[in-house]
């Protein structure tokens, strides 16, 4: 990749001065180089979130995803894009042990793919594991709230702050991701309420996925919000009805195969004759 190329892409310090100046931060799931083309223009960052084990793998959880998954999708994406900030989630089990761990994983992904950032989910020690690798020079978005990669522990996808303990605790999560060093953080599933506080208690930009306009930017699973599932969570707005689209174009598809009205002549080569 060029420096011209590099320069042409939303940088961490401009994501800051977009917080300081109110300026809304739009983001989108990624894990595909047609998809990133199409996301590029419009979107600020694109998150190759671990979410694709469950969206493109069909996966349960994110738990089973690895950090070769994620170094394919996020190679896919950067090729895709030439705009947008481009950070790539680490893997449950490819950072928790250590910061020495963390740093391996993120070098190599940051390495591999020629993305900008890392996301962590917050955990016990990971604030510390934020620090060691900004102090390094590697990019970390942090993420607080909802912890999909913690959906055995918790119960399931369930939003968080709904108490006056469990409000505390995520904003002390939130408040320490950011002394370490985080250049950005997922705020995910909470009251807006909380939402609120932990935008105005941080230094860098809180994007939200559930957790209200009071965020600096929003975020979504693409596929969720262009109707690809059948159900999707509450916090989803649809603005489109792509499953129903894809699905009478490919009955439409196998209605001209089954009558043989497809291939049509349109569609065939022909020979061509020589003089």
């Amino acid at each position: 990749m060029s420096k011209q190329s590099v320069s042409q892409r939303v940088t961490a310090p401009s994501l800051r001065v977009r917080k300081q100046r109110g300026e809304k931060i739009v983001c989108l799931t990624a894990y595909t180089a047609p998809m990133a083309q199409l996301l590029d223009p419009s979107c600020d960052l694109l998150l190759v979130g671990d979410s694709l084990g469950m969206v493109v793998h069909g996966l349960p959880t994110t738990v089973g995803v690895t950090v070769e998954m994620m170094i394919l999708h996020g190679q896919a994406v950067v090729r895709g894009s030439s705009h947008a900030f481009v950070a790539i989630d680490l893997p449950f089990g490819s950072y928790e042990r250590s910061c020495e761990q963390a740093f391996d994983t993120a070098s190599r992904i940051l390495c591999e793919t020629g993305a900008q950032a890392v996301k962590v989910e917050a955990a016990s020690g990971v604030a510390d594991s934020i620090a060691f690798l900004t102090g390094r020079g590697i990019p970390v978005i942090g993420h607080v709230g909802l912890r999909p990669q913690a959906v055995h522990l918790d119960g399931g996808f369930k939003a968080r702050g709904r108490s006056k303990e469990e409000c505390a605790r995520v904003l002390e999560e939130a408040r320490a991701t950011d002394a370490a060093g985080a250049i950005a953080m997922v705020v995910e599933g909470v009251t807006p309420e909380l939402a609120a506080e932990i935008t105005q208690s941080v230094s860098c930009p809180t994007i939200g996925i559930g957790a209200s306009a009071a965020c600096d930017g929003q975020i979504l699973v693409t596929e969720d919000m262009l109707g690809m599932f059948d159900w999707t969570p509450k916090f989803v707005r649809r603005y489109a009805d792509l499953r129903s689209t894809v699905s009478d174009a490919i009955e439409t598809f196998a209605q001209d195969v089954r009558s043989a009205t497809f291939p049509a002549e349109a569609e065939e080569y022909r020979l061509v004759a020589r003089k």
